[in-house]
């Protein structure tokens, strides 16, 4: 019988809404994190666009507006495998993961993890090399990700031969000595 945990902080979570902008009603009120993401990817958005390809014409305006839109759109819901994070946060850390890694704790981090003992860019990105390979960059990339021929593991496989053993009550007291046996401290 499995024992299944239920996370009840999410229902009480209060978000702070904006229910008027710049003298425009917004009903029930948009979430001004919400708000403050979308001006910033706007910022962020435009400005890269304004430097590149210059003022919008009736042509690209659609690209100057709809990119950020979309992202902070879908990207302020709810994610919808772990309910307590936004999708943006989700997909941040994906690309982390896939980019960078982490860091493995060795030894419950008593010692630093050796480069061997990362897990490999290939391994991370798993079937994603595969469509990457066959696409026009595959070779590019090729050094990026590194070749098939690297070890995926740190070393040979340890083998466990371990024997269970019972050791009584006496066998304890003489591990602890005489001061066990005597009751003193």
């Amino acid at each position: 019988m499995s024992r299944v945990g239920n996370t009840y902080t999410r229902h009480f979570q209060l978000e702070t809404k904006q229910h008027e902008l710049l003298g425009i009603d917004l009903g029930e009120g948009a979430p001004r994190r919400g708000i403050i993401m979308g001006l910033i990817l706007y910022a962020l958005w435009d400005g890269a666009l304004l430097l590149i390809l210059g003022f919008p014409s009736t042509v690209t305006a659609t690209l100057y507006i709809v990119p950020p839109l979309m992202l902070t759109y879908y990207g302020m819901q709810r994610s919808t495998r772990i309910d307590r994070r936004w999708n943006v946060t989700m997909w941040s850390l994906t690309a982390r993961y896939l980019i960078v890694g982490h860091r493995p704790i060795v030894c419950g981090g008593r010692r630093a993890a050796s480069r061997s003992e990362w897990i490999s860019r290939r391994d991370r990105w798993g079937t994603r090399i595969k469509l990457l390979a066959d696409s026009p960059l595959g070779g590019l990339l090729e050094r990026w990700l590194g070749t098939e021929d690297e070890p995926t593991s740190a070393g040979a496989p340890l083998l466990l031969g371990a024997s269970p053993r019972l050791y009584g009550p006496d066998a304890v007291a003489a591990a602890y000595g005489r001061k066990a046996l005597k009751g003193e401290k």
